[in-house]
């Protein structure tokens, strides 16, 4: 039985911006297709469609930084959290 007695509010911000910038990828493909295929049907159709593009940078960027902000500050609850009750304990094989 092992236990986790400390997570680095660094490392934590780093995989979380990794993950959720994936996500926020994923999520850019969508909107950025939704944007582009629903353009004309919209009452700002004299935009060009290139905007729809722009979901796909913006996303990640926001999505990544968010998600790793939310995890540093999870990393520093959850050390608070383990000096007072213990850690969390699991086993590794």
């Amino acid at each position: 039985m092992a236990i986790l007695k400390h997570i680095a509010p660094t490392s934590a911000f780093k995989v979380g911006l990794i993950v959720y910038g994936l996500l926020g990828l994923i999520a850019g493909v969508f909107c950025g297709a939704v944007a582009l295929a629903g353009v004309q049907f919209a009452p700002h159709a004299h935009m060009p469609r290139a905007w729809g593009l722009f979901a796909l940078i913006l996303c990640p960027m926001i999505w990544g930084t968010i998600g790793g902000v939310i995890n540093a500050i999870s990393a520093l609850i959850y050390n608070v959290a383990v000096g007072w009750i213990g850690g969390l304990e699991f086993d590794l094989s």
